[in-house]
């Protein structure tokens, strides 16, 4: 029962932060800007994906081609390259209905839960333990932040911004999950 009370109150440690970190940083919106002649390219791109969404690599190459990385480095040099999420029109997030931040609560969760079970098998102080979660999070926070801006061209300050609010994240959690360990002996 203690795991899953450090748990929750790491998870809801958590969401406080990432929540202040979205509405009063700017960290949730580096590396974003407006696409230059927007509306044209909106307009090409409902005519031409129209009605299904998916994210979408360019220029496309079958993945079982045997020759598809020489084929992608052809195409890559007469063609622009990307990768794009699209959504057809009233298809969007249509603003942040509560099952989007139900969601998000929820994965903060077991994040903070499977932090709390490692914690909690740590003999030694808050440090030990507020350190294995820091720890937790170090690797979660560049296991896939690192590869999207090394493999997708995903732009270094959006990367860094990705990083640094899954770092804090995992500062907040891991103290509160630290404490409430810390409370009883194991």
């Amino acid at each position: 029962m203690r795991i899953l009370i450090a748990a929750l109150l790491g998870a809801i440690a958590m969401f406080i932060w990432t929540a202040a970190a979205h509405m009063a940083t700017p960290l949730a919106s580096m590396g974003f800007s407006q696409m230059p002649s927007e509306n044209a390219v909106l307009d090409t791109m409902d005519k031409s994906i129209g009605d299904h969404p998916g994210l979408f690599i360019f220029p496309y190459v079958a993945p079982g081609d045997p020759k598809m990385m020489e084929k992608y480095a052809a195409l890559e040099k007469v063609h622009p390259s990307g990768m794009l999420l699209y959504r057809p029109a009233g298809r969007g997030m249509e603003g942040m209905p509560p099952s989007m931040l139900l969601k998000e609560f929820i994965k903060q969760f077991v994040e903070t839960l499977i932090a709390a079970w490692i914690a909690s098998m740590i003999a030694g102080g808050f440090g030990l333990r507020w350190a294995a979660v820091i720890g937790i999070y170090v690797a979660t926070s560049i296991a896939t932040n690192v590869s999207y801006w090394n493999w997708y061209g995903f732009p270094l300050d959006y990367t860094v911004a990705q990083i640094v609010m899954e770092l804090v994240s995992g500062l907040i959690a891991g103290a509160v999950i630290a404490w409430w360990l810390g409370r009883r002996a194991a």
